[in-house]
């Protein structure tokens, strides 16, 4: 009589935890990319940066994935292993985050360059290890709830993330009490604690594996291995081709603009830049404030992430329709960026900031788990270090194409910085001088109309790759339009 032997990862407790396990890495990771950006003025006072040494600080993270290790690091996961590899790049990561916490505290000198050259140097350690941590993290989701709540898990580890960047830049001006080493030693002990937990996951990776080697004997089979050819296999992959491209065109129509944002609110509807004094307020007054601040409002749309992908998420794994969702949550991408755009009103404006925070959650909740129904497990890190390429290369070039095309639609602003510069003005206090310009009426406020229509043909382009998916899987038979662990039915 044949038993079913249960394994390791069938017990939903056990699943559970082993992801608040990973998500305690993807929450560090997120926590000390991001935290940064609520100490800048700080770091002008007490280091001694310029912006300009500040925006070399933040970019340098992504220089070592810009030539291509994520794609390196994602072989090296489908070649090594979950468990060595974690150890490799969560090492990395954490060496990184140390070193970048002793140059922040003058451990290698005290001068602001030496103290810049050296937390460069940890930002770069760091970041080599950071984007394959993610792809290790994914990974891994897929090993254990493949067949489970695959879409809601990658929701909920994706919720750790957006609430860790939330987090990071909104708590640690404070957990440092008003200076930058305390936030930063803080920030490099959670990656140090992820790792630890990383170490504790290992031992139910053990197990599984054991029980997923036992399984395949008895069926006379065998899991298949990495090898280099398979990446052939994945380029010449039409539906994993089409979902790469979607990636890029969507999160280069969505994080670029997150940056712009507040700055879009505050120059187009007459947003305030900062909050003012709420101490004497009623409550519908301070919310009143609240909703009517640029940075506040903007950061609605990450928060709201939170909440709203572990949803669809859920409605994924029971209902399928991943790749109609993909199409629905592009078209609501249009939506925004035009009610953001063309229109100049202000409550059709927080509509489309909604519709934007609802297409965040919506696509990626259906984009991730899809993955791993085009991609083989032995190539699905390599699949997903390819999409994290190529989606880095995309927000480059929109981080700087927004600006680059603010500037040339604003020709009057730009005409005036040159005046400042020729009249003597320090360059570091011309960006002052024009927003109190601006603020007198002196200088017209930057038009952000082009700029955002850019953002729109991202969502038409998103649109016609999301229904070139679906047709594909049509074809190639994947199943993207299913629940999670339902399998297509094979044609005679």
């Amino acid at each position: 009589m044949n038993t079913i032997k249960k394994k390791i990862n069938d017990s939903a407790a056990i699943r559970w935890f082993v992801l608040i396990l990973l998500a305690m890495l993807t929450f560090s990771t997120y926590w000390f990319q991001d935290f940064f950006s609520g100490l800048k003025p700080l770091m002008e006072s007490q280091l001694g940066f310029s912006s300009s040494d500040f925006g070399l600080l933040i970019s340098s993270t992504t220089w070592a994935n810009l030539a291509g290790m994520i794609i390196i690091g994602g072989i090296i996961l489908d070649k090594w292993g979950i468990r060595i590899s974690g150890i490799v790049f969560g090492g990395l990561a954490t060496l990184g985050a140390a070193v970048t916490a002793m140059a922040s505290a003058g451990f290698f000198g005290s001068d602001p360059d030496t103290q810049l050259t050296y937390m460069m140097i940890g930002r770069i350690m760091f970041g080599t290890g950071l984007e394959t941590v993610c792809v290790l993290v994914s990974r891994t989701i897929v090993k254990w709830f493949k067949g489970y709540e695959l879409a809601l898990a990658f929701a909920i580890n994706m919720g750790f993330g957006r609430a860790g960047s939330a987090l990071g830049t909104a708590l640690s001006i404070d957990i440092g009490g008003g200076a930058v080493s305390p936030a930063v030693n803080f920030a490099a002990t959670l990656i140090g604690i992820a790792l630890i937990g990383f170490i504790v996951y290992i031992l139910f990776d053990i197990k599984l594996d054991k029980q997923r080697g036992e399984e395949a004997k008895e069926e006379g089979s065998e899991e298949e291995k990495f090898k280099f050819s398979d990446l052939v296999k994945l380029v010449s992959n039409s539906s994993f081709i089409y979902i790469s491209l979607l990636c890029v065109a969507f999160y280069a129509a969505v994080f670029p603009f997150m940056q712009y944002a507040p700055d879009l609110l505050v120059n187009k509807f007459g947003f305030s830049l900062e909050l003012p004094d709420m101490s004497n307020m009623s409550l519908m007054e301070r919310l009143g404030a609240i909703f009517s601040n640029g940075p506040k409002v903007a950061s609605l749309i990450p928060l709201g992430t939170i909440i709203f992908t572990p949803i669809f998420g859920s409605m994924v794994d029971k209902k399928g329709k991943a790749a109609s969702l993909m199409i629905l949550g592009s078209l609501l991408l249009i939506f925004a960026h035009l009610s953001l755009s063309v229109f100049h009103n202000v409550a059709l404006g927080y509509v489309g900031l909604l519709a934007l925070g609802i297409a965040f959650s919506l696509v990626p909740a259906a984009m991730w788990p899809s993955v791993a129904k085009i991609v083989a497990e032995s190539r699905l890190g390599t699949a997903y270090a390819a999409m994290f390429t190529v989606q880095n290369y995309g927000l480059a070039a929109f981080f700087w194409g927004i600006g680059k095309v603010l500037d040339l639609s604003n020709p009057v602003i730009s005409e005036a910085k040159t005046k400042l510069l020729d009249s003597g003005i320090a360059e570091g206090d011309i960006g002052g001088k024009i927003k109190d310009m601006q603020a007198s009426g002196d200088l017209a406020m930057y038009d952000y109309t082009t700029p955002i229509l850019m953002l729109v043909v991202c969502g038409i382009i998103s649109i016609f790759l999301a229904y070139k998916l679906k047709a594909a899987d049509k074809r190639q038979g994947y199943g993207l339009e299913l629940p999670s662990g339902v399998k297509p039915e094979k044609e005679d």
